[in-house]
Order: structure tokens, then C-alpha cells, then sequence
């Protein structure tokens, strides 16, 4: 058995270098039957630890249930293909966002196979895969149950929205409060259940959206460039010379891409600063002693 589990991963591996990302969820798909949700019961959290003007909070649950409680492998949730944690019965689990498009993937794993969950678009079960949008300053619930369906359908989702059928709905905070109120927090309990979550991902997110709008530009400059090429706007070289030639006009989308590029630099430089704020240079072997007494001086 082992042996047939081995050749499958290997196999698994191969295929991931061909088609792409290879989902194993191995040490983190442990499901309350295995490992229990003991944490802390719900509490929301206060709006002075995370960015409650700029950001959005994001909750996700799960109600409990006989059939989810005796559950050996519990569905991973991501967030624009980030795994984030496995949603086990009885429990919740947060992350601080930045506003804009996220996409919510929800998949389960097989535990024979160590938590494998799938290969690039393929998945073994992939319970939602969905584009939601969040607005700076809003609380959002995300419940899961495969039992039974919320008391009442999201008023601001159409009910042909993804996100407002299955087992994983984005639900209303009235809905909600009635059942996250009874669930725990989901530690991170090596070594069948690690998670990543109940904390901020706003970098991440920043990160992806930037990559993503750069791809974007990136194709949208190919396309371009065709296009000057089809209407004669290119200058050739001769065969035997590499260099020059080249597009006579300067393409909508390369100077997009500038901006963002410039953007995204000034953006790192400043949180860079930021960080930095306050700390002992490498060099000055102190502290800031200076500094912490200037506020004592002023008072006095």
C-alpha cells in the first residue's frame, strides 16, 4: 500500500512540472475527527487591532454537525491560491484583506494520498471557486456546511451568484451572528492541522494585485505591439543585425506599465521606511536611548 501511494506521488510530482501547481495540504488537513477545535469561543475582533478604514475583515465558519465532527480530512480554504487554513467543524477563522477582487478557493484533500487536493485546475473536489469583491471598512462571513443551507439567502448577492448556493455561501452578518457565536477559533495544531490564518494578509494581497495587473499590461503590450506591427508602425533592421528596430510608436500599455512598476517601488520604499522606524542602526551600538528620553525632557 505504501509502495501504490509512493508511485502516485511521484507520478503527482512529474505531472505538477507539465500542468502546473500541485496542491498537497500534508500536516494541515486534519479534520475534527483527528484534531478538535479547542480554541477560544467567538469573539469579533476590536475594531483598534486591525485597519477598520482601510481594510476589510473576513470571517469564515463552520457550524457543527455528527457528520462533520467525524470528518478525517477538512476542505482547505485559499485565497488567490494561497492556502490559508482547513476549515474544521465547530470552528471560525479570520484574515484582515485589502479591498478589491479576491478570488475564494475551496478544496478537499484525500488523506490516503497525505492531503493531496489536486493538480493545476484539476482537483479531486473542489467545493467553491469563486471571485467575491471587498470594500474597505466591511465585515464579511463566509460560512461552510455541508448539512444544511443558511436560514436566509445573502439580500446583496444575486441568487445566481456562486458565492449564494453550495456549501460555501457569503452570508449576511444577521444569518451569521446566529452561528459563529457558538464556534471556536482554529488553532494552528501541528501536526495534522497547521494553518496560517487568523491574521493580516493585506501585503499578500497587495502583492497578487500588483502581479496580477502586470501580467494583465504585459499581454495587453504584446497585443499592441502586433497591432503597430499590422498597421506599419515598426522599424526593421537588416537580417544580420540583432539590434535596433522595433516599434515607431510607444504603446498605451508599456507606459501603464511604467507607472505601475513606479508605483509598486515607491509603495515598498515607503513601508520599508516604516519598518524601519525607530530601530538601532547596524552601526550605532546604543540603542535609541536618545530618543526615548527626549519625550521625558518635554515633560519635564
Amino acid at each position: 500500500m505504501l509502495k501504490r501511494i509512493l508511485q502516485i506521488a511521484f507520478v503527482a510530482v512529474i505531472v505538477t512540472f507539465q500542468t502546473g501547481c500541485l496542491y498537497m495540504a500534508f500536516e494541515k488537513h486534519g479534520g475534527a475527527f483527528l484534531v478538535s477545535v479547542t480554541g477560544e469561543q467567538f469573539v469579533h475582533i476590536p475594531n483598534d487591532q486591525w485597519d477598520s478604514t482601510n481594510n476589510a475583515m473576513v470571517y469564515f465558519y463552520r457550524p457543527d454537525s455528527r457528520w462533520a465532527s467525524e470528518e478525517i480530512d477538512a476542505p482547505s480554504v485559499f485565497i488567490d491560491d494561497h492556502r490559508y487554513v482547513s476549515l474544521r467543524a465547530n470552528g471560525f477563522t479570520w484574515l484582515e484583506m485589502a479591498p478589491g477582487p479576491k478570488q475564494i478557493t475551496m478544496r478537499r484533500p484525500i488523506g490516503l494520498l497525505l492531503g493531496f487536493e489536486g493538480i493545476g485546475s484539476f482537483s479531486l473536489s473542489k467545493i467553491v471557486d469563486a471571485e467575491f469583491d471587498l470594500e474597505a471598512g466591511k465585515v464579511y462571513y463566509f460560512r461552510y456546511s455541508e448539512i444544511q443551507a443558511p436560514s436566509q439567502p445573502n439580500p446583496d448577492l444575486d441568487p445566481e451568484d456562486t458565492l449564494a448556493q453550495g456549501d460555501m455561501q457569503l452570508v449576511s452578518r444577521d444569518v451569521a451572528i446566529k452561528e459563529i457565536v457558538k464556534t471556536r477559533f482554529i488553532e494552528n495544531e501541528p501536526p495534522f492541522a497547521k494553518n496560517s490564518a487568523g491574521t493580516s494578509i493585506v501585503e499578500q494581497n497587495k502583492k497578487d494585485a500588483y502581479e496580477k495587473e502586470k501580467a494583465r499590461l504585459e499581454l495587453a503590450k504584446e497585443e499592441e505591439l502586433e497591432q503597430l506591427k499590422a498597421d506599419g508602425h515598426w522599424k526593421s533592421t537588416k537580417w544580420y543585425w540583432p539590434f535596433g528596430g522595433g516599434p515607431t510608436k510607444r504603446t498605451e500599455a508599456d507606459i501603464e506599465l511604467k507607472e505601475l512598476e513606479k508605483e509598486r517601488e515607491n509603495y515598498l520604499l515607503a513601508l520599508a521606511a516604516e519598518e524601519n522606524k525607530g530601530k538601532t542602526k547596524w552601526w550605532w551600538p546604543f540603542g535609541n536611548k536618545q530618543q526615548e528620553e527626549e519625550p521625558q525632557q518635554e515633560a519635564l
